[in-house]
């Protein structure tokens, strides 16, 4: 898999479409180990019409989605035949723990995810994350998800 991983490429390995899709680009893939992802922020993202009108803030359930659906993309590629022809299997959020926010996700920002894996499987996984815009930490969780 040649990195960058393009929006057309992600979309072959996550479920996720407009506008739940969350990440553009992913940068850094290492299989079972790390992956890198991003997300840029723009004004016209539907959830910005109503938070907040005046004050645009992204929701913070939203990040935490959009490093688990970057999270997916590292446990897809990693487990063996995950990503076979016809099988769509659905990444599903089983936990959420440790989750911090540390400053708002505002329009024009670019966020960056990291996350590392804890615990692998073929099926439930759990990973470390961390979003940051300009090098400074918004957020960080520890998620564990199902694939199927």
């Amino acid at each position: 898999m040649e990195l960058p991983l393009t929006y057309e490429d992600i979309t072959r390995i996550l479920p996720h479409r407009y506008p739940f899709l969350l990440v553009d680009r992913i940068t850094e893939l290492e299989p079972e180990k790390r992956v890198v992802g991003l997300k840029n922020v723009t004004a016209n993202e539907p959830f910005f019409e109503g938070h907040f009108p005046g004050r645009p803030v992204m929701p913070g359930v939203l990040i935490i989605e959009a490093m688990a659906q970057v999270g997916g993309v590292l446990a897809r590629v990693s487990v063996p035949g995950a990503l076979e022809q016809g099988k769509e299997d659905a990444l599903f959020f089983m936990s959420m723990d440790k989750v911090k926010f540390r400053r708002p996700v505002v329009p024009g920002d670019q966020i960056v995810f990291e996350l590392e894996p804890l615990r692998t499987g073929t099926r439930v996984w759990k990973m470390r994350g961390k979003a940051s815009v300009d090098g400074e930490i918004v957020a960080e969780a520890e998620l564990v998800a199902s694939i199927g």
